[in-house]
């Protein structure tokens, strides 16, 4: 059983954390000046990177307390963590003014790196013991959900790139953070004025007067683009939370948390890519299709099929294994029209406890006049580029004939 939290946030003198993430600087900017304004004891810690420093801006409620520029060698999102969040954390968390940090991430940041080392500074004995990540938090706005998650807008068309040369999408960025964070917060005409938390998820703890709560937040958050909320709960990782609106998002909600480092990384393992389903609602036009085999990829046919399966206005997550690279784990990742194909290591350290598989998250949405976006193409495309059994049988034969994958999965 989890300790509780005072309503200021301490549990026997322990700071709790968030770590806030978003892909639009104004709705992160509103997030904090609302969190700041509802409860006096806590403080912000708001990150953006530039190409040779760091900005900081350190805020509470009475107004900025500190606003420097870091020279950093490499203006880089681990060196903004590792250099500067964990040191300011540290030094926030002991001041006796503040009873909860906000880190905010810059922008287009995924919140699992930032947790992971805020996280290993709390251990017994480190610079942030007298600290806990809460809460990791994921800002979306219903109203761009749909054309962020499934365009092929990058960050950098939108200058919200984390160097000069971020090649991400920004669907990329999106889903990941969707993906990776414990709470979701929607916002926007679709996020409805029913506040609350809610999980419309069968594995959540929810108890009966939380089902009618969330319920009735599920009618107002879809009262605007049932689509684009139905996108937000397919990428949302099992057993996470969301809150409809930023008026409903106060500090005491996110202290209540209790990050937990086993179950991030699971969901962020390409192993992890939910299949969860949000219950049926009126216009709601996404999919999630689960594609999985025991049988592994045949390389020439894979790359054959690798446009129809890959391409698109799709979201697509997942691991496989190829006929020709016996015990290898590979990286399937997908957004925004880019895909990501990628040598993990061997199956049994990146996939322990699993046996080889092929297996890909795909989430879409139907289009307005009633086809399926690409849904019947990838499923298509995915048993075409299948290996029969016999062929799978093959072995060390297959170490003898063209190595069709080097260019992405090195050579053999």
């Amino acid at each position: 059983m989890f300790p509780t939290a005072s309503p200021t946030g301490r549990i026997r003198g322990i700071i709790p954390v968030t770590v806030l993430a978003s892909t639009d600087p104004v709705l992160r900017d509103a997030a904090l000046a609302g969190l700041l304004l509802d409860a006096p004891g806590v403080v912000a810690v708001r990150h953006d990177l530039h190409p040779d420093h760091l900005h900081r801006v350190v805020q509470d409620a009475g107004g900025v307390v500190e606003d420097v520029l870091i020279p950093l060698e490499h203006a880089c999102l681990s060196c903004a963590v590792r250099e500067d969040a964990v040191p300011t954390v540290a030094r926030l968390a002991h001041d006796p003014r503040w009873t909860h940090v906000v880190l905010a991430l810059p922008v287009s940041a995924e919140p699992l790196p930032a947790a992971r080392a805020l996280a290993a500074g709390a251990v017994p004995g480190g610079v942030l013991a007298h600290t806990r990540v809460a809460t990791t938090v994921a800002l979306v706005d219903l109203d761009t959900a749909e054309h962020d998650l499934l365009g092929d807008e990058v960050l950098l068309d939108r200058g919200l790139g984390l160097t000069p040369h971020d090649p991400r999408s920004v669907g990329e960025a999106l889903a990941t953070q969707l993906e990776q964070s414990d709470l979701v917060v929607t916002c926007g005409e679709g996020s409805g004025s029913t506040s609350g938390f809610w999980d419309g998820r069968p594995s959540g703890s929810t108890s009966g007067s939380g089902l009618a709560a969330g319920a009735a937040s599920r009618r107002g958050a879809t009262a605007g683009d049932p689509t684009a909320s139905g996108l937000v709960d397919r990428l949302r990782g099992a057993g996470t939370r969301r809150v409809d609106g930023l008026h409903a998002l106060t500090a005491a909600d996110l202290v209540v948390g209790w990050h937990s480092a086993a179950v991030a990384e699971r969901r962020a393992h390409p192993l992890g890519a939910s299949v969860a389903a949000p219950d049926p609602v009126a216009g709601d036009r996404s999919w999630t299709l689960a594609l999985s085999s025991p049988l592994p990829f045949h390389p020439q046919r894979l790359l054959d099929e690798i446009e129809d399966l890959g391409t698109g206005r799709l979201r697509s997550r997942g691991v496989f294994h190829v006929a020709d690279r016996p015990g290898l784990a590979c990286l399937w990742d997908g957004a925004g029209g880019q895909l990501a194909v990628a040598d993990l290591g061997p199956w049994g350290e990146v996939c322990a406890g699993t046996e080889p598989q092929t297996r890909i998250v795909v989430v879409g949405r139907c289009e307005p006049d009633g086809s399926d976006g690409g849904r019947r193409r990838v499923r298509e495309a995915f048993e075409r580029a299948l290996c029969t059994p016999a062929k799978a049988a093959d072995g060390v034969e297959w170490l003898w004939g063209a190595d069709f994958l080097a260019p992405w999965l090195g050579a053999r």
